[in-house]
């Protein structure tokens, strides 16, 4: 395509195929993007455009909680396979916020996926949401990290099945039935998730997803977040080598300083360090979210249940553990708040003990 804008000035983003909305699916607009905090915390998703079969395996420093990734003959899911997950969790949390009943198979229309996720419409979007299906359900993980509160050993697949309801005659999807994994279904009914900007659709580069989405998790609406390079290139589950890694968020990070198309966060590069500066453009909370954590309020029977999870323990001080780890996280108010200071607080004791 002849362009007549220079490359220095040329936006990294990608076009906006949103800008072309029709009235009939305008509504699929009105949920909010939002991403499980589990997937956004471990590097599940591939960052290469090409066939992914390596299996990974990841541990906390503890050794306690392990995730374990392995890929199909497909290759393993990519990051940009992930926008399908987004799109189902955005929906799903759209209609437990109406009161609406949920369960974690979702129907829709693949035209609205690929206009939600600002992919292309034509035949490509159609062939490459197929791809994206395959290596869900094909990419299986082994983990102990806990979603919904709840710890067990789990083995399954990123998704559990995908149908393809309805086909036109030229082979284009039109409907499809996904079922999400329960891992991936108790993380959405626990509001383990965060609102994610909506150019997060429009980064070009697998790295540039990959980073946005850390900084959402680990940054939140804190004024900045320092992560030193090889931490860094273990959570993005990158490939490459250290000095390469180096020069590709190097790259990104001149770029940012020049067009600022990372959302919501300013990345810079600090000699070993990686700095993430909140653009403090997240606004108020999304409507669709909680409140924050320190509108959050527990019920007195909380604190007597507290007192026997984790036996010795200053409970009030557990509370306020609790609270930091949510904002220092980035993490949205859960919606049962009891239920989730419990879960931390027999977390807790079962790494530390009596004190």
């Amino acid at each position: 395509m002849v362009c007549e804008i220079t490359k220095e000035s040329r936006s990294p983003l990608l076009p906006d195929r949103q800008s072309q909305g029709d009235f009939f699916v305008c509504d699929i607009f009105d949920a909010a993007p939002k991403g499980d905090m589990a997937s956004m915390a471990h590097p599940i998703f591939s960052l290469s455009t090409k066939p992914d079969h390596r299996i990974r395996r990841y541990e906390n420093e503890s050794g306690q909680s392990y995730l374990e990734v392995k890929p199909s003959a497909d290759g393993l899911a990519t990051i940009h396979d992930r926008d399908v997950l987004i799109y189902c969790i955005s929906q799903i949390m759209a209609a437990i916020n109406e009161g609406r009943a949920v369960s974690r198979t979702v129907r829709l229309k693949a035209y609205d996926l690929l206009k939600a996720t600002n992919r292309v419409t034509d035949g490509r979007g159609y062939d490459g949401l197929r791809a994206a299906l395959v290596r869900l359900q094909g990419s299986q993980i082994e983990t102990n990290i806990v979603t919904g509160g709840e710890e067990q050993l789990d083995i399954f697949s990123i998704i559990d099945r995908a149908r393809i309801v309805r086909e036109t005659r030229d082979g284009r999807m039109q409907e499809i039935e996904i079922q999400l994994s329960d891992w991936v279904f108790n993380a959405i009914q626990a509001h383990e998730v965060l609102t994610l900007h909506r150019n997060y659709f429009r980064l070009r580069k697998p790295l540039e997803r990959r980073l946005y989405e850390l900084a959402r998790k680990h940054c939140g609406r804190k004024m900045e977040w320092r992560v030193s390079l090889p931490v860094l290139q273990r959570k993005c589950g990158s490939a490459s080598t250290p000095r390469e890694f180096r020069r590709l968020i190097s790259n990104i990070a001149k770029q940012d300083e020049a067009h600022g198309h990372i959302p919501d966060y300013a990345i810079r590069l600090e000699s070993q360090m990686v700095v993430f500066l909140n653009r403090q453009s997240l606004g108020p909370i999304d409507p669709e979210d909680h409140a924050e954590t320190s509108d959050v309020r527990l019920s007195a029977e909380s604190y007597d249940q507290a007192r026997q999870l984790a036996p010795g323990w200053d409970v009030r001080a557990l509370e306020i553990e609790w609270r930091s780890w949510m904002r220092e996280g980035g993490l949205d108010a859960p919606k049962d708040a009891d239920r989730a200071y419990l879960g931390f607080c027999r977390k807790w004791f079962e790494k530390r003990g009596q004190p």
